[in-house]
């Protein structure tokens, strides 16, 4: 669905931390359907925080709160029920989490199962669909019964990622996926951001400003909280407007 404002995502004075700790300050964001936005800056400048308030995340960890407004296809996010919204709005972590205890097949079924869908001749197909999505099918189709966990690490994650898609989310999140990956499992995963970005919208967070370069139509560099400048990323990694920007992006400081 795409708003009639084009945005698929916008976030007017967003200011979010825990008790008296204010992490994020003033943060004004739009987000286009199908595109890919990186959020860049130092540690604790506030990403992750930022983009776990995206699908109400943020909210679970004790003492934490955020004002101002996320809209979400023209409503704000914190009308709409928080199961729903994590599943319009999926998310993919740092560190690969697949379910010990299920299988590589169970552990795509699981979102579908908790969902209510019932129908095994259609679970199999959404299994099937979302491995093939996350380019991981021909990996694992001869080990479906398998531990989600028997398998790499960059499996894992892309794993993780076909859990994910398989409830159909219209936006992705992605917290430094690639942070534990070595460089081929990183590349996989570029390319994947590239094929999925068709289908869906991608907020990423990264510490890579290569990876930013390489993936992202857009990026926030965010410092100490503060957004300190957002555009497409050709002109953030090559003419950026601000000297915080260039000094971060030439590798001054961060």
């Amino acid at each position: 669905m795409v708003t009639n404002n084009g945005k698929k995502i916008y976030i007017e004075d967003l200011k979010a931390g825990y008790g008296a700790v204010e992490i994020l300050k003033s943060i004004y964001l739009d987000i286009l359907p199908n595109t890919v936005t990186a959020l860049i800056g130092p540690s604790g400048c506030g990403k992750s925080t930022l983009i776990r308030c995206l699908n109400r995340m943020h909210e679970t960890i004790l003492e934490a709160y955020y004002s101002g407004k996320i809209v979400l296809d023209n409503v704000d996010i914190k009308k709409i029920d928080a199961t729903v919204l994590r599943r319009r709005v999926g998310m993919v972590f740092q560190k690969p989490n697949p379910f010990p205890t299920m299988s590589i097949f169970e552990n795509v079924a699981s979102g579908l199962r908790i969902n209510g869908v019932r129908d095994k001749t259609l679970i199999a197909e959404k299994v099937e669909d979302s491995l093939k999505k996350a380019a991981l099918w021909d990996e694992v189709k001869d080990k479906l019964k398998q531990s989600g966990t028997s398998i790499s690490g960059g499996q894992q994650q892309r794993l993780c990622i076909a859990r994910a898609l398989a409830v159909n989310p219209e936006v992705l999140l992605m917290d430094e996926p690639c942070s534990a990956l070595d460089p081929i499992s990183t590349a996989k995963i570029e390319e994947l951001i590239h094929e999925l970005r068709q289908h869906l919208t991608i907020v990423i967070v990264t510490h890579n400003l290569q990876q930013a370069g390489r993936v992202a139509d857009f990026t926030l560099f965010l410092l100490m909280g503060e957004m300190i400048e957002f555009g497409p990323t050709r002109e953030i990694f090559t003419n950026p407007k601000k000297r915080k920007t260039e000094e971060y992006i030439t590798g001054r400081f961060g």
